[in-house]
């Protein structure tokens, strides 16, 4: 029953009340007084059942945020970059959820942790949080200006809620103080009536250890939000830059337009896009700054404060002190936080070696009091920028100005003492590497780091840089990284080129593109892809022809449509509706003929069992053209009658087949090699359609959104090694003898 010892209770007083015990009335009172603590005792039992499931819950939680911070880990290891930036692990609106359920236990308020292991586990989520946010912190140059401030907002209303609320858990006790309340909790707890203090050490409280990680995560956030406006004024400084180099680098693919570009000269303008993409890639922003070593010096501190403070208490932990609501589950909270606490140690650190190894001198650390002006300059564009006041008293204007300026100033002199103290924090690991390593291992190390992970210096105009040292040593050390990264990526690209389709345009490839020419109609020139995929549904379906050369066929389009859609989606990315409708329209209906093997609805096999298999190979083929033609009639009509179930998809596709079929039909002379002719058609329109591949690459390299730029030269690099065979092949045939301007 849920009120046992309520029950227990009350059924005691009755038999007090027995008149053969001659109990006073006074102390009948008295017991009936205590029944209500004992009721209420019995519904805090019940209330406290499932804190065991909330402690899984939280166990959860923490796991799935160290298994983001390790995939970001690996992900950095594997592709060589040591400043290991953030992928998975990064500021959104799940990421702060889940990390506020890992952070359940230093906001509980009320829940009581009498044992050692109860208050370690409060004590090693503060841990936890202070990692995490070092970890998060490279995330912020990866978000816009809205982004930035949503979840900077939202990471700093944790965080003040979590230091509020273990303040006011040390002034009430539930985080041991070394008081009153510890000592009886500690009673309480372990059943021994001689009172000793909650200590993990003989002088350190749980208070001491849990106001110092307090201290750290208001540093950290404070850290975030000053490394926040140097983010927003770098994506500035770092855009002007590429706005310049983009200017000359699609100046002179403009002039080439006038040739056709060959794989080489392609090659290059991918290049100068992917050292642009990758040196002005916001992961190298704030992994460069010095605000991002002294998040890694903090870590580190936290994670050797932390182990230290499991060692002290290591007996406590051993015999399994925990007796809190959440029972055993605290115990698997503390073992689960700890491991997340040394996994994103690992990240941290890491960037700030990277940053360290570029250190060749102490020379480099004694302007530690110059503020760089990226740091600052968003703050002074606030502070002299005009604001629209909704009033009209002078003096009011005047007041709301000055106030302005007020606060902006001391922002501005808080940001710069922020930057100092973290280059200060700097100082800590510099020193001790100098100290302690130089003689032994810092050359070794770094002369390690830069071979395996910076290889050797390539200088190039091409590479945009903010005006701090370490991040130009950076890009310096990085360039020819970047160069080794592009030929790794066209090689891969090599290795998955299409091969059925080079087969396609290598042999069933017509002089002059003539299939492009006979099915040149509205379809065509709006949409290549719908012509495509609607000669293909005909080929396919025709009988008696060897199954090979169908399959060879059908993956021959499988690859082709890939290419063919993304030129489309490029060059005819206008506001033409019909454009759109038809492109979407192909896709649709590829996907009907390649999964269902049918055409709006109509079985391809019930279309070939429906010609006269008596009839000669030449009028059985021209029998099924005709049965298409048939229904694609059929479906016109269905829509003319004004049938609103016939979806507008309907009609152009059959709209595409009519016009297909009817110029079949009409060309007599071909009927007798059907099959090899709607081969070469569909090899025609595919490769008078990738001739714009070279322009498409050359456009897929640029974005306007600086986020994306490395995935869009990345994509560009990955085309243009999946298609430089075709672009030879296509560049060998006729190309050469046309206008530029007769290319399709």
């Amino acid at each position: 029953m849920a009120y046992n010892s309520t029950l227990n209770y009350l059924n005691l007083v009755r038999r007090l009340a027995d008149a053969r015990y001659h109990v006073p009335e006074n102390i009948k009172s008295s017991f009936m007084g205590y029944a209500k603590s004992v009721y209420q005792s019995d519904l805090e039992k019940r209330y406290s059942e499932p804190m065991v499931w909330i402690g899984i819950y939280i166990a959860l939680a923490s796991l799935c945020c160290i298994l983001a911070m390790l995939a970001d880990l690996l992900h950095g290891l594997r592709s060589r970059k040591l400043w290991i930036p953030c992928k998975y692990f990064t500021f959104n609106a799940a990421s702060l959820t889940v990390i506020a359920v890992a952070m359940k236990l230093p906001v509980d308020l009320t829940g009581p942790m009498p044992g050692v292991v109860d208050q370690l586990a409060k004590l090693g989520s503060m841990a936890f949080m202070c990692n995490m946010m070092a970890n998060l912190l490279p995330s912020l140059a990866a978000m816009d200006r809205n982004g930035i401030l949503a979840n900077v907002t939202a990471l700093g209303v944790l965080v003040i809620t979590l230091v509020v609320n273990v303040c006011i858990q040390i002034q009430t006790g539930v985080v041991s103080n070394g008081g009153e309340a510890a000592k009886i909790l500690q009673m309480i707890s372990t059943g021994d009536y001689a009172p000793k203090e909650l200590l993990v050490s003989n002088k350190v409280t749980c208070s001491t250890i849990a106001i110092i990680y307090s201290a750290l995560l208001l540093l950290l956030l404070i850290i975030h939000i000053c490394s926040s406006l140097a983010v927003l004024k770098s994506k500035e400084i770092i855009e002007l830059h590429y706005q310049q180099r983009h200017e000359e680098a699609s100046s002179d693919v403009q002039e080439s337009y006038r040739t056709y570009l060959t794989p080489e000269r392609l090659y290059a303008h991918v290049r100068k896009y992917w050292i642009m993409a990758g040196s002005s890639s916001p992961e190298y922003m704030i992994p460069c700054s010095v605000t991002t070593t002294a998040s890694g010096v903090i870590c580190t501190f936290t994670t050797i404060l932390h182990t230290l403070t499991l060692k002290w208490a290591i007996s406590d932990i051993t015999r399994g002190d925990y007796d809190s609501d959440y029972k055993w589950t605290t115990l698997l909270i503390l073992i689960i936080q700890f491991i997340g606490v040394v996994i994103s140690t690992v990240a941290p650190l890491s960037r700030c070696i990277a940053n360290l190894s570029f250190f060749s001198s102490i020379s480099n650390h004694i302007r530690v009091f110059k503020v760089e002006q990226f740091w600052t300059q968003k703050l002074y564009d606030w502070k002299y920028g005009s604001i629209s006041l909704p009033f009209r008293s002078p003096k009011l204007k005047m007041i709301i100005v000055h106030l302005k300026s007020l606060i902006l100033n001391f922002c501005i002199i808080f940001q710069e003492g922020v930057v100092v103290v973290c280059k200060i924090i700097t100082l800590i690991p510099f020193f001790f590497m100098v100290c302690v390593l130089y003689c032994l291992l810092y050359r070794l190390l770094k002369s390690l780091f830069h071979c395996l992970f910076f290889l050797s210096v390539e200088r190039t105009e091409f590479i945009l840089q903010l005006e701090d040292e370490v991040q130009l040593k950076l890009f310096d050390r990085t360039s020819e990284a970047l160069s080794k990264s592009l030929e790794q990526l066209v090689q891969n690209g090599e290795t998955k080129q299409p091969t059925y389709l080079m087969y396609l345009i290598n042999y069933k490839c017509t002089a002059g593109y003539q299939g492009a020419n006979t099915f040149d109609n509205n379809d065509r020139q709006n949409c290549w892809s719908l012509t495509v995929v609607t000669l293909t549904t005909i080929a396919i379906t025709l009988p008696n022809i060897e199954k090979v050369e169908v399959e060879r066929l059908y993956k021959s389009v499988m690859e082709g449509l890939e290419y063919v859609t993304l030129v489309e989606k490029f060059l005819n990315a206008t506001d033409d509706h019909i454009s759109t409708q038809k492109a979407k329209a192909a896709e649709r209906l590829w996907q009907e003929v390649n999964v269902f093997h049918n055409w709006l609805g109509i079985r391809l096999k019930d279309i070939s069992c429906q010609s006269n298999s008596h009839a000669s190979q030449v009028d059985t083929t021209m029998q099924i053209v005709q049965l298409f033609l048939e229904n694609a009639r059929n479906k016109l009509g269905k829509e003319c009658e004004g049938q609103e179930n016939v979806p507008n998809y309907t009609s152009i596709c059959a709209n595409s087949m009519s016009s297909v079929a009817e110029t079949l039909i009409r060309d007599t002379e071909n009927h007798q090699r059907l099959f090899d002719n709607l081969s070469s058609g569909i090899a025609d329109i595919m490769a008078a359609c990738l001739t714009n591949l070279p322009r498409v690459i050359a456009m897929i390299c640029h974005t306007g959104v600086i986020e994306k730029r490395e995935e869009s030269a990345q994509a560009a690099a990955k085309l243009l090694g999946e298609t430089k065979q075709i672009m030879r092949i296509l560049q060998n045939r006729d190309i050469p003898s046309m206008h530029p301007n007769d290319l399709p």
